[in-house]
């Protein structure tokens, strides 16, 4: 599990455009994964969150965060996601953020899985920009059978 190159998004977890905020795995390995979302200016939430102080949503980058947990749930070959399952979030606890983030700007997270038990997976990631911090958040992801 540790050529993050290779990773199709896509084949992975079912988000699209315009609700994909992960654009490249950048590290996986067992029990963690390192993702990049370059938050493009032309973004549409742009257009009517903060007009002319642009500002990405928070909410957006906790769903950049989880969307890299579940990446990680479904690339792990111990965990076997059936046909049709999917990664699922199913809580968020203690998401701290430290500082704004503003169109052109590179958001790294890095997500752990911190335990498992039955389908839920719980984990931790911290997102940041150019070395800073953005966001640290605690989530659940549980895999659900039969889809949505």
């Amino acid at each position: 599990m540790d050529n993050a190159a290779n990773i199709d998004i896509a084949s992975i977890i079912p988000h699209r455009e315009p609700f994909l905020y992960v654009d490249r795995v950048v590290e996986l390995a067992q029990g963690r994964i390192v993702t990049e979302w370059d938050v493009r200016a032309d973004a549409h939430f742009f257009r009517g969150h903060y007009p002319g102080q642009p500002l990405v949503p928070g909410v957006l980058i906790c769903e950049s965060a989880f969307q890299a947990g579940a990446i990680l749930c479904a690339a792990d070959e111990r965990d076997a996601i059936p046909e049709g399952a999917v990664p699922v979030l199913t809580r968020i606890a203690d998401a701290r953020f430290r500082r704004r983030v503003g169109p052109g700007e590179t958001l790294r997270c890095e997500a752990t899985l911190d335990e498992r038990v039955g389908p839920a997976r719980y984990m931790t990631a911290k997102v940041s920009s150019g070395g800073q911090a953005v966001l640290r958040v605690q989530f659940v992801v549980a895999v659900t059978a039969g889809g949505l």
